[in-house]
Protein backbone atom coordinates (compact mmCIF):
# COMPACT_ATOMS: atom_id res chain seq x y z
CA UNK A 1 0.00 0.00 0.00
CA UNK A 2 3.37 2.77 0.73
CA UNK A 3 4.93 1.62 -2.29
CA UNK A 4 1.23 2.02 -4.28
CA UNK A 5 1.10 5.77 -2.88
CA UNK A 6 5.08 6.38 -3.11
CA UNK A 7 4.65 5.44 -6.87
CA UNK A 8 1.92 7.55 -7.24
CA UNK A 9 3.51 10.52 -6.13
CA UNK A 10 6.56 10.23 -7.81
CA UNK A 11 4.30 9.57 -11.21
CA UNK A 12 3.15 13.03 -9.91
CA UNK A 13 6.03 14.70 -9.71
CA UNK A 14 7.42 13.36 -12.70
CA UNK A 15 3.89 15.08 -14.59
CA UNK A 16 3.39 18.30 -12.59
CA UNK A 17 7.55 19.27 -12.77
CA UNK A 18 9.71 21.21 -10.22
CA UNK A 19 6.78 24.46 -10.84
CA UNK A 20 3.72 22.34 -10.41
CA UNK A 21 4.65 20.78 -7.43
CA UNK A 22 5.90 24.05 -6.15
CA UNK A 23 2.64 25.56 -7.06
CA UNK A 24 0.74 22.83 -5.04
CA UNK A 25 2.90 23.46 -1.78
CA UNK A 26 1.75 27.26 -2.11
CA UNK A 27 -1.61 26.48 -2.39
CA UNK A 28 -1.72 24.19 0.71
CA UNK A 29 0.63 26.81 3.13
CA UNK A 30 -2.41 29.32 1.77
CA UNK A 31 -4.83 27.19 2.06
CA UNK A 32 -3.24 26.33 6.21
CA UNK A 33 -2.42 29.93 6.30
CA UNK A 34 -6.07 30.92 5.82
CA UNK A 35 -7.42 28.19 8.24
CA UNK A 36 -4.95 28.49 11.20
CA UNK A 37 -4.49 32.22 10.91
CA UNK A 38 -6.98 34.25 9.33
CA UNK A 39 -10.23 32.47 9.96
CA UNK A 40 -9.44 32.93 14.01
CA UNK A 41 -8.69 36.63 13.46
CA UNK A 42 -12.06 37.46 11.78
CA UNK A 43 -13.84 35.75 14.46
CA UNK A 44 -11.81 37.69 16.72
CA UNK A 45 -12.62 40.86 14.90
CA UNK A 46 -16.60 39.67 15.05
CA UNK A 47 -16.16 39.18 19.10
CA UNK A 48 -14.52 43.27 19.00
CA UNK A 49 -17.22 44.61 16.88
CA UNK A 50 -19.82 42.99 18.97
CA UNK A 51 -18.39 44.31 22.54
CA UNK A 52 -18.20 47.75 21.41
CA UNK A 53 -21.85 47.69 19.75
CA UNK A 54 -20.34 48.50 16.13
CA UNK A 55 -23.04 47.42 13.83
CA UNK A 56 -23.32 47.40 10.00
CA UNK A 57 -26.30 49.73 9.88
CA UNK A 58 -24.53 52.57 12.04
CA UNK A 59 -23.79 54.41 8.93
CA UNK A 60 -25.86 57.47 8.75
CA UNK A 61 -25.40 57.64 12.94
CA UNK A 62 -22.37 57.90 11.84
CA UNK A 63 -22.95 60.61 9.26
CA UNK A 64 -25.23 62.68 11.43
CA UNK A 65 -22.35 62.99 14.21
CA UNK A 66 -19.73 63.64 11.40
CA UNK A 67 -21.99 66.52 10.36
CA UNK A 68 -22.29 68.07 13.87
CA UNK A 69 -18.68 67.61 14.23
CA UNK A 70 -18.17 70.06 11.05
CA UNK A 71 -20.74 72.48 12.41
CA UNK A 72 -18.99 72.54 15.65
CA UNK A 73 -15.79 73.10 13.77
CA UNK A 74 -17.83 76.21 12.04
CA UNK A 75 -19.08 77.52 15.08
CA UNK A 76 -15.83 77.26 16.89
CA UNK A 77 -13.88 79.24 13.74
CA UNK A 78 -17.27 81.92 13.15
CA UNK A 79 -15.60 84.88 15.06
CA UNK A 80 -17.55 88.51 15.31
CA UNK A 81 -13.56 90.10 14.66
CA UNK A 82 -12.29 91.20 11.60
CA UNK A 83 -8.79 90.54 9.90
CA UNK A 84 -7.51 93.65 10.97
CA UNK A 85 -8.64 92.91 14.60
CA UNK A 86 -6.31 90.06 14.46
CA UNK A 87 -3.59 91.94 12.94
CA UNK A 88 -3.95 94.65 15.80
CA UNK A 89 -4.18 91.99 18.22
CA UNK A 90 -0.78 90.22 17.19
CA UNK A 91 0.89 93.55 17.08
CA UNK A 92 -0.10 93.95 20.75
CA UNK A 93 0.19 90.72 21.65
CA UNK A 94 4.46 91.25 19.93
CA UNK A 95 4.87 94.90 21.25
CA UNK A 96 3.73 93.60 24.61
CA UNK A 97 6.02 90.93 25.03
CA UNK A 98 9.32 93.10 23.66
CA UNK A 99 9.07 91.71 20.02
CA UNK A 100 9.65 94.85 17.51
CA UNK A 101 6.74 93.59 14.66
CA UNK A 102 7.87 95.62 11.54
CA UNK A 103 5.21 95.62 8.72
CA UNK A 104 2.34 92.63 8.37
CA UNK A 105 1.08 91.85 5.11
CA UNK A 106 -1.57 89.50 4.54
CA UNK A 107 -3.84 88.34 1.67
CA UNK A 108 -6.40 85.67 1.07
CA UNK A 109 -5.94 82.70 -0.22
CA UNK A 110 -8.44 80.97 -2.61
CA UNK A 111 -10.48 78.31 -0.27
CA UNK A 112 -13.75 76.25 -1.35
CA UNK A 113 -16.81 75.99 1.31
CA UNK A 114 -17.84 78.21 3.76
CA UNK A 115 -14.09 78.91 5.47
CA UNK A 116 -11.79 81.98 4.24
CA UNK A 117 -7.95 81.60 4.62
CA UNK A 118 -5.75 84.37 5.46
CA UNK A 119 -1.84 84.22 4.85
CA UNK A 120 -0.08 86.82 7.06
CA UNK A 121 3.46 87.18 6.94
CA UNK A 122 4.94 88.85 10.00
CA UNK A 123 8.62 89.92 9.52
CA UNK A 124 9.65 90.66 13.15
CA UNK A 125 12.59 91.71 15.30
CA UNK A 126 14.04 90.93 18.89
CA UNK A 127 16.13 88.96 20.97
CA UNK A 128 17.34 85.43 20.42
CA UNK A 129 15.56 83.99 23.45
CA UNK A 130 12.51 85.85 22.69
CA UNK A 131 12.30 84.06 18.86
CA UNK A 132 13.69 80.62 20.16
CA UNK A 133 10.83 78.89 18.37
CA UNK A 134 11.27 80.44 15.01
CA UNK A 135 13.47 79.77 12.03
CA UNK A 136 15.94 82.57 12.43
CA UNK A 137 18.21 85.20 10.65
CA UNK A 138 20.93 86.92 11.88
CA UNK A 139 23.50 88.60 10.02
CA UNK A 140 26.56 87.68 12.47
CA UNK A 141 27.19 85.79 15.80
CA UNK A 142 28.23 88.73 17.76
CA UNK A 143 24.81 90.38 16.66
CA UNK A 144 22.28 90.39 19.31
CA UNK A 145 19.13 90.26 17.52
CA UNK A 146 18.08 88.40 15.08
CA UNK A 147 15.15 88.72 12.05
CA UNK A 148 12.40 85.66 11.57
CA UNK A 149 9.39 85.98 9.22
CA UNK A 150 6.41 84.22 10.80
CA UNK A 151 3.67 83.08 8.74
CA UNK A 152 0.62 81.84 9.79
CA UNK A 153 -2.76 81.41 8.56
CA UNK A 154 -6.01 82.57 10.05
CA UNK A 155 -9.46 80.20 9.10
CA UNK A 156 -12.48 82.02 9.13
CA UNK A 157 -15.77 81.25 8.42
CA UNK A 158 -17.35 83.83 5.36
CA UNK A 159 -19.80 86.00 6.34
Amino acid sequence: MKQKLYAQLYRAREELGMTGVAAIVLFLGAALFMGLVLQPLKAKNRVLEARAGIGRDLGAVHNANAADQIGAVYQYLEKPEATTDWLAKLYAIGRATGVELQSASYKTQAASGRLERYEIVLPLTGSYTQLDQISLKRENRREGTVQAELRLTLHMVKS
